[in-house]
């Protein structure tokens, strides 16, 4: 394992993902300014989430046919500079054009990223990729907190902040492009002729009920992120701000189990791990919903911790599954799994607008159950023990 490269390649996720969660946290300031309506203003989460997403297995496709090294100094850059322009533009479909910018840097990292990290992880897989995963997660939760921050003391010019982090992380991964992008050189012909092969009937059924199992797992996790505060703001009239600890509780914790699980999933296999933990995190779930004030943060906690333990794993399975195919399975395992899962949340909005907020809530809850259905049938095996 070199966690020099990986340490340099989370940091590269990191500034890129932070720039996935600065257009919610400052969508309701352009709503204000640009005087758009709410439909319009979702329709800019939804474009944001397709170039961002659910587009990564096209880049993917790139990555596998041709060298692509480029695209890991530049898409932090382009990621951060659409958002720097936002607070710049004075009509909506400039707005849109920002927005789609900084989607395709987004997009654009993260299959040569995972395929890139690929390399550096050696024998403990999970462990490994855990280290260039946190860095992502870790985006995403200070990307609101940047935000804000700019926001706060500089106003809608503020954005003009966001494109430093970006230049200054071209600037680490230029220097050290070579290093990071030799095992893949060295690599690309032999992996060009292998995929010419035709995948195996087991490998292509295993791949699409991976897909399946982490779009569903991502739809859970979406949907609470999405219907915690509903919960407590809404139906229990609750304070905006408890829920919003919740939430933060839910994800971070998430990003600590992807740490602590890795080295287990490594030692105990994979597919054992990602089963078992799918199903041990349902009752925290519930546990958490009959729960108040302390009680409740530590459900939850517990619950993102375990669910959140497995997000990169589906990767790392996918990626061994067709290792000649590393950059379209991690566009597909990431992009498109968490892009489809965040269309899918309007479903629980049907849900709770027939049944209640409360059963929508349960259902989302169920989601684990289903995805761990899907993965029962897969044809994989992996440990530290095995490989050897």
């Amino acid at each position: 394992m070199n966690k020099k490269a990986l340490s340099i390649l989370s940091a590269g996720h990191m500034v890129t993902d932070m720039n996935q969660t600065i257009l919610p946290s400052l969508l309701p300031f352009f709503k204000d300014a640009l005087n758009i309506s709410f439909t319009t203003a979702g329709t800019l989460i939804l474009i944001g989430n397709i170039t961002s997403s659910v587009i990564q297995p096209l880049f993917g496709y790139i990555s596998d046919r041709r060298p692509t090294k480029w695209f890991l100094p530049f898409a932090p850059l382009i990621a951060s500079l659409g958002m720097a322009l936002t607070g710049f533009v004075s009509t909506y479909i400039l707005l849109l054009v920002c927005i789609i910018i900084s989607g395709l840097g987004i997009a654009s990292f993260h299959p040569e990223g995972f395929k890139t990290a690929h390399y550096f992880i050696g024998e403990k897989k999970m462990t490994g990729m855990s280290i260039f995963s946190v860095g992502g997660s870790i985006g995403f939760a200070i990307g609101p907190l940047w935000a804000l921050w700019l926001f706060t003391l500089f106003g809608m010019k503020g954005t003009i902040g966001f494109i430093f982090p970006g230049i200054i992380m071209t600037i680490i991964i230029m220097i050290y492009l070579s290093m990071l992008t030799s095992p893949i050189e060295s690599a690309f012909i032999d992996s060009k002729k292998r995929q010419k092969e035709p995948l195996t009937r087991e490998q292509k059924i295993s791949l699409i009920l991976l897909i399946c199992l982490a779009t569903i797992r991502a739809w859970a996790q979406i949907g609470l992120v999405s219907y915690i505060p509903f919960y407590y703001i809404n139906y229990l009239k609750g304070n905006p701000l408890y829920a919003g600890k919740l939430v933060t509780t839910f994800l971070m914790t998430g990003a600590v189990g992807m740490l602590i699980g890795a080295p287990i999933a490594d030692r105990w296999g994979h597919k054992k791990f990602l089963l078992t933990t799918l199903v041990i995190s349902i009752p925290f779930f519930f546990f958490f919903y009959y729960s108040k004030g302390f009680w409740a943060f530590l459900f939850v906690g517990l619950a993102g911790m375990i669910l959140g333990s497995t997000f990169t794993l589906t990767t790392i399975m996918a990626q061994l599954l067709l290792p000649h195919h590393l950059g379209i399975v991690s566009g597909l395992m990431v992009g498109f799994t968490i892009g489809t899962a965040g269309i899918g949340v309007t479903l629980f909005g049907v849900i709770a607008d027939t049944w209640g907020i409360p059963t929508a809530m349960k259902v989302i809850f169920l989601m684990p159950l289903i995805s761990f259905f899907f993965g029962l049938p897969i044809k994989y095996e992996y440990s530290i023990r095995r490989s050897k």
